[in-house]
């Protein structure tokens, strides 16, 4: 079998589709103390997954975020970055104001909701989309336009992004997914109040809702057109 790499210099080349499973699954944050670090990710309500101390000058702790497939690690001799190097590390959320209020009511700082106004030069903070922030939510509250930031102790950086509904390509469009019962209860939210204008651009009341709620569920999930 041959083993000579197969290399293209054509970015919309017509690539096969990858069809073994590549889950990623790991980031690594490089900390200074390693107990602050873990009373820090312990605090924003993340599962501790394990913490494994060897007894000679090395230790890993795993966190996972609620809802996440990815985790992240730290400890001692885990990485040679320096502590607070890891920025821009993106917390996909589907309601940005409940996910800012409940890191508060945990006693965590962090920033008032923001948007860019598309600059990515300027003196806020250096992560995606915060060069320039803008104070608020998108005004028309668009899916990947709102965000929040916070710090751990060290000063790595995390960013809470909204999402609401995927870019076209972005998800299995044969799977609908929520991965907590307050995501679901959001897209409910979300398909009522955009129902409701179905029902006003009709003018009459929609007995098959329950169809119409699944049908633009999965649309807003999947980035396919949503029913009207």
């Amino acid at each position: 079998m041959s083993t000579k790499a197969v290399r293209t210099n054509d970015p919309t080349s017509d690539a096969k589709a990858a069809t073994v499973d590549m889950k990623f699954e790991i980031v690594v944050i490089p900390v200074s103390d390693v107990d602050r670090a873990k009373e820090f990710y312990g605090r924003l309500g993340w599962r501790l997954d394990a913490d494994y101390d060897s007894g000679k000058d090395f230790r890993v702790l795993q966190f996972t975020p609620p809802g996440s497939g990815c985790s992240v690690i730290f400890g001692k001799n885990v990485t040679p970055a320096a502590p607070g190097s890891a920025q821009g590390l993106y917390l996909i959320v589907s309601d940005i104001a409940a996910a800012r209020k409940d890191l508060l009511d945990r006693g965590v700082e962090v920033s008032e909701v923001f948007h860019s106004d598309g600059v990515y030069s300027g003196t806020d903070q250096p992560y995606l989309f915060g060069r320039v922030r803008v104070t608020g939510p998108d005004a028309e509250h668009r899916s990947y336009r709102s965000f929040a930031s916070f710090q751990d102790p060290d000063g790595n950086g995390w960013l809470f992004q909204e999402v609401t509904a995927r870019l076209p390509g972005r998800i299995d469009p044969t799977t609908t997914t929520f991965v907590s019962a307050n995501d679901l209860a959001s897209a409910f939210r979300r398909a009522e109040a955009a129902h409701g204008e179905h029902e006003k651009r009709t003018g009459q009341r929609d007995a098959n809702w329950a169809d119409w709620y699944a049908a633009y569920m999965v649309a807003e999930q999947s980035g396919k057109e949503l029913p009207q």
